[in-house]
């Protein structure tokens, strides 16, 4: 029997119980497309995560730990290993920065910052310029918000309770300076270590507003310095931190592991991928082994269909043998239907699962804002299901192995079935 011949025989007689096996091929793709969409769940709340670790501006930044002050023996050493960019030295002020500026006053956190490492880097400026002389500063993206009167502290303490009265909570984003505070003289007060008291005010003019922060729950009121300030306040502590820039991501393992390799306690958010990534790969590979035990559930289908096509087919099975068919033959045969019902199934899966994946990343954004009540989840990039190409390979590949092994026996079983005893038996 020809190979296309054989096709036919196989496709007429699944025509001719095609009930049954229509059934069967629904149950092995609502099986495949469980897993498949599962599976995907993993894939999407992995991309989602690295996206938003990606999308950081800190990514291809590296962190020196320990609070002593780099060397410029130090210094020089990593700035002349390859594709680092900049070794750029923080000092983080221990205490708050008083600010007066007409009738309203606010407390920010403080650093010293080197500026000319500073200018190397990409902007982080949403308008104005980095400070020139050591009375010049940098103010954070919500620096105005925090100068506040005694009227809008009124207000914010009315606000508030009427927000926890609700069970929410109110930021006091509708009150503080709401002027242009561009180059605007400020006078600071520094905290005195020594004393605990303020330092005498002193005007400083803001030349720069920083970015607006990544996260909307996150308000920025600091003010930057330039690191020459520091000289003229000795009693202040400060908590110093040395963040080393690479030219790209590639590049960041290969420099942490020069810094490692020479003693250096370095962290880097590159490395949190790499432990999300194995995370996540323990946690696909579980739920693809759930979604594989409703394959094999699937499975049982496809068996009950290929031993009663066995039995049904009795003397057909006899008629071929007493033809010459061999046992090997008459296997194939069964074996290319329940292949068959396999490959429709995961067919089948691979569309509907495609279009379960459309509607969860379309629909379930709307569903999680509304349950919590909280519109801004809307303005993140949140991917709930993801179906790469790989996933699609694996979950059929499954699927269809799982489907030939569910027809080998009921297949095996009708290779032994006697010539005489098959012909003997009633249509």
């Amino acid at each position: 029997m020809l190979f296309k011949d054989q096709i036919l025989f196989v496709l007429q007689h699944m025509k001719k119980n095609k009930l049954r096996v229509t059934m069967t091929v629904l149950a092995t793709m609502i099986g495949c497309s469980f897993l498949i969409v599962l599976a995907s769940i993993g894939f999407g709340i992995q991309e989602t995560m690295r996206n938003e670790i990606l999308n950081q501006e800190q990514i291809t930044q590296i962190e020196l730990w320990g609070n002593e002050t780099l060397s410029d023996e130090d210094k020089t050493f990593i700035e002349k290993i390859e594709h680092v960019n900049v070794v750029l030295k923080k000092e983080s002020i221990n205490g708050y920065i008083h600010s007066k500026f007409e009738d309203r006053e606010g407390d920010s956190n403080g650093v010293f910052i080197d500026m000319a490492a500073q200018k190397k880097l990409p902007t982080n400026l949403s308008e104005g310029r980095l400070p020139e002389a050591e009375n010049e500063i940098v103010v954070g993206y919500h620096y105005a918000q925090s100068l506040l009167n005694e009227t809008d502290n009124a207000e914010i303490e009315r606000k508030s309770k009427a927000a926890q009265e609700q069970g929410s909570y109110y930021d006091g984003s509708e009150e503080g300076y709401k002027g242009e505070i561009l180059n605007k003289t400020v006078e600071l007060q520094f905290v005195d270590d020594a004393t605990e008291e303020y330092s005498e005010p002193k005007p400083y003019t803001i030349v720069g507003i920083l970015k607006k922060p990544s996260y909307d729950w996150y308000i920025d009121s600091s003010i930057m310095f330039s690191d020459t300030l520091k000289n003229a306040y000795p009693s202040i502590t400060t908590s110093s931190t040395t963040l080393i820039y690479v030219d790209s991501l590639e590049h960041v393992l290969p420099v942490l592991d020069i810094l490692k390799e020479n003693n250096y306690q370095v962290y880097s958010q590159v490395e949190q991928l790499e432990e999300l990534d194995l995370f996540f790969l323990i946690f696909k590979l579980g739920l693809v082994f759930i979604g594989t035990i409703a394959i094999l559930i699937a499975s049982i289908g496809i068996f009950n269909t290929m031993t009663m096509a066995v039995t049904e087919r009795t003397r057909e099975i006899g008629v071929l043998k007493a033809i010459g068919a061999s046992p090997n033959l008459i296997q194939r045969l069964f074996l290319m239907e329940s292949t068959f019902i396999g490959i429709l199934g995961t067919i089948l899966a691979i569309g509907v699962s495609y279009f379960i994946s459309f509607l969860a990343n379309a629909i379930l954004p709307h569903i999680v804002s509304y349950a919590l009540s909280d519109e801004s989840i809307m303005e993140h990039d949140i991917t709930f299901s993801i179906i790469p190409f790989s996933l699609i390979i694996i979950a059929g590949s499954i699927s269809i192995l799982v489907a030939i092994f569910s027809g080998w026996r009921p297949a095996r079983k009708a290779t032994k079935i006697q010539v005489i005893n098959a012909l003997r038996q009633e249509l």
